[in-house]
């Protein structure tokens, strides 16, 4: 049997489109940037596949024996946000601050591993600007005359590598840009955009040696790569949408300022479905994460549904698919329960060969281009055996530990252990996936998913003041209140504690 666990990782590469082996430069770390959410509105389950695939990579690497830096930016400064916060009468932090609050705490229920970094946008503008100047001095980029910088991709030959784009296909209208800004060529796009009213007014204008203005969507992935883990990383991760145009101007822009490979690979994860249908805001198909919260279903139940189908795969979301990922989580946890339990009994010393081929079964499984259904399946056959050597009341201690173990390496691997039961329920509730799956767009349980997030946001906003207060840091305190106040809620202290009560 090899050695599993310094043996070879094999992904696909987007660029080349196949499966190649892979490991880090260095051999120790594997630098990695992920795309994240653009923080208006919460971010949708279709979003969370994507972070549930690179939570899976993730895990995998780190199976494999190596450290992992990784990047996953929050923008906040885009047009979505600029135009929530035009429409409300807001600076961007007060649309984007909040939303950032409910994306960790989404992030948290549905157990993806802590990034070391999560750089916001903003606080990266003089990066940008530098790479738009550098940009500027190898004449990849050109300002026009109402103030904007575009790069000229038809001055960057390899320009449609990674999306095997036909240059000569892409007309005005496409997804390069949809700015009503004077450019030399329809397919150029913006790196620095003129100010408008509406951005000063909300607080996205910054100075630049071309103006008042603010960086476009793709600039600010590439500065934040470059600044925190160099100028060429080992993987770059997000959803296939993101493939073009995205990735591709972020190829453009990052080795047309160095002039060295931006990312020696390119992993893409494929769509989330509801009825067939792509998840996304703007149809209305879109299930949260405090949806399921709602209806009681856990992190690990959905996990275990992402990781049935392999990432490269569409995935469709059905209430019978997710009743069937909450029964499976729940055979799962009555295992887990069963080798925790005080005074538990039972097993044979063939424990540790069953556990043994489960875990090398799972490591064969997801060094395969993260092959999740068939980690799945060895995790159930290793639960079924295990507990039918545990019926044989063999009484090895030992046995027990391994078991033990196990569950701790299903946990560290997949994350689709849930939590313990409580009132004799594990992974939810009867009906809970129809009444998950049927909160699109209405009331889920008692709560509607738009007041469980404002409640997680003032709750949230609560406790930072209460450790503001605490260090007698009374200014922040302040501060707190006022933007709670900005937002409608009314907040009063007592000998009890604070209480509030939303007013607008």
């Amino acid at each position: 049997m090899p050695d599993l666990a310094t043996s070879e990782l094999r992904l696909y590469d987007t660029m080349t489109r196949s499966v190649e082996p892979f490991a880090p430069a260095d051999g120790r770390t594997v630098r990695m940037y992920t795309c994240g959410p653009t923080v208006y509105k919460p971010a949708h389950l279709g979003n969370f596949r994507t972070f549930l695939f690179e939570d899976l990579l993730r895990r995998t690497l780190r199976l494999r024996g190596w450290s992992v830096d990784q990047v996953m930016n929050l923008t906040d400064v885009d047009d979505k946000i600029i135009a929530k916060a035009h429409r409300e009468g807001l600076t961007i932090g007060a649309i984007t601050d909040p939303e950032i609050t409910v994306f960790h705490a989404d992030r948290r229920y549905l157990k993806i591993e802590d990034a070391e970094h999560y750089p916001r946008a903003t606080d990266y503008i003089p990066q940008m600007i530098q790479l738009v100047g550098r940009l500027m001095a190898r004449k990849l980029a050109y300002r026009a005359d109402d103030g904007s910088v575009y790069f000229a991709i038809g001055r960057f030959p390899q320009y449609g590598r990674l999306s095997r784009l036909d240059t000569r296909e892409v007309k005005a209208g496409a997804r390069v840009a949809q700015d009503d800004y004077s450019k030399e060529n329809a397919q150029d796009f913006a790196l620095w955009k003129a100010a408008k009213p509406e951005d000063e007014r909300a607080g996205a204008a910054w100075d630049s040696p071309w103006g008042r203005g603010r960086p476009g969507w793709h600039l600010e992935c590439s500065a934040m790569a470059q600044a925190l883990l160099g100028d060429t990383l080992d993987l770059h991760c997000g959803g296939v949408d993101l493939i073009f145009p995205h990735h591709e101007d972020e190829i453009a822009q990052s080795e047309g300022a160095t002039g060295v490979t931006f990312s020696r690979r390119w992993c893409h994860g494929e769509f989330l479905l509801t009825d067939g249908a792509k998840m996304a805001k703007r149809v209305g198909n879109v299930l949260s994460v405090a949806d399921l919260r709602a209806a009681r279903i856990s992190g690990a139940a959905l996990r275990h549904l992402m990781y049935t189908t392999h990432y490269r795969q569409v995935l469709n979301l059905s209430e019978a698919a997710l009743e069937a990922s909450q029964r499976a989580v729940a055979h799962v946890g009555e295992f887990a329960e069963r080798v925790a339990a005080p005074g538990a009994r039972g097993g044979t010393p063939a424990m540790a060969a069953i556990a043994d081929e489960f875990a090398d079964r799972v490591r064969a499984a997801l060094f395969d281009d993260l092959n999740a259904p068939q980690a799945l399946a060895a995790v159930f056959d290793f639960v079924r055996a295990a507990n039918a050597d545990l019926d044989r009341r063999g009484n090895d201690q030992g046995a027990l530990e391994r078991a033990r173990g196990a569950v701790a390496f299903i946990e560290a691997t997949l994350g689709i252990v849930p939590p313990a039961r409580a009132g004799g329920v594990v992974g939810g509730t009867d009906g809970a996936a129809a009444a998950a799956v049927g909160a699109v767009g209405a009331v889920a349980v008692a709560e509607t998913a738009e007041d469980l997030v404002f409640r997680q946001y003032v709750e949230e906003r609560l406790r930072a003041r209460r450790e503001a207060r605490s260090r007698r840091d009374f200014r922040a305190a302040d501060a707190i209140r006022e933007e709670l106040a900005s937002r409608g809620v009314s907040i009063a202290d007592s000998g009890d504690g604070t209480s509030w009560k939303k007013t607008g």
